[in-house]
């Protein structure tokens, strides 16, 4: 069951980072949730380093900081497939 929930959040996570990164048109659903899971694991990796505590959705922590970690993970992800993409952040 919490792989289901893993993969539902992960989805909406690299939905609402698409949507920021204004993607959306060009990702379909299995994107969105590679975005988001990948997001996760970024997103908590930058909390640990820069010292922001909460740990991410991948420790199981559905706080809003986790989730707003996460976000910033998959932001972060898009941000640097557009520069290898189109050549610039958006």
């Amino acid at each position: 069951m919490g792989i289901i929930i893993w993969l539902i959040v992960g989805g909406v996570i690299g939905w609402l980072a698409s949507l920021v990164m204004r993607r959306d048109g060009q990702q379909g659903i299995l994107l969105n949730i590679i975005v988001g899971i990948i997001g996760a694991f970024i997103g908590g990796w930058l909390g640990g380093v820069l010292g922001i505590g909460g740990g991410d959705i991948n420790d199981g922590n559905f706080s809003i900081g986790g989730l707003l970690l996460s976000l910033l993970g998959a932001i972060v992800l898009l941000a640097i497939v557009n520069l290898f993409t189109r050549g610039r952040a958006r």
